[in-house]
């Protein structure tokens, strides 16, 4: 399966495609669909959309895995974040492809084992998976390769089966611990 990690920006939106059998991943490309930030805004839109069109159709994924929005502090770059991220998944939809949306921590987590992974962390895992010479960059690029391979471990299969969950507990009074066994 083919897949394609996407890291949207309003000023760099990385890019990650991968090769994968569910046990095994192999690199494929990765890079940052970079705009001027001189242009006005709506064509920086549109500059990325058509880049991403062009990267889709050049490797021919199966399906995208784009990060999920992330709330911070400034609200305008929390919009300006949010277009990105609908330009990206209008490209992957008029492509006809299939779009996951993850979390950061729940990429970090797939990646690395540990949801607040740092930056660098994420780099030299995704050199151990991939098989990699050197750390992936610029961080947009790596961020879209681990988002990629966060799909193939989520959805092929590759990590051990999750264990049940213990259903939630809204209240002290409600917690029940695991019997043991």
């Amino acid at each position: 399966m083919r897949i394609f990690g996407i890291d949207p920006g309003s000023q760099r939106t990385g890019y990650g495609c991968i090769d994968t059998d569910g046990s095994r991943h192999r690199f494929v490309a990765c890079g940052a669909v970079t705009v001027s930030t001189r242009i006005p805004f709506p064509d920086r839109l549109a500059g990325i959309y058509d880049e991403l069109v062009s990267l889709l159709a050049t490797h021919q994924p199966e399906c995208v895995a784009i990060e999920n929005v992330f709330v911070a502090r400034n609200a305008k770059s929390s919009l300006k974040l949010g277009h990105a991220r609908g330009v990206a998944m209008l490209a992957a939809s008029k492509a006809g492809l299939s779009v996951a949306e993850y979390a950061p921590t729940e990429v970090k987590l797939a990646v690395v084992g540990y949801g607040r992974a740092e930056k660098q962390q994420v780099q030299q895992m995704l050199c151990l998976i991939l098989g990699l010479d050197t750390p992936p960059t610029p961080h947009d690029a790596s961020d879209a390769l681990a988002i990629a391979v966060c799909h193939a471990h989520t959805s092929g299969g590759a990590v051990a089966t999750p264990t049940p969950r213990q259903p939630e507990v809204r209240s002290w009074r409600d917690y029940r611990p695991a019997s043991r066994s």
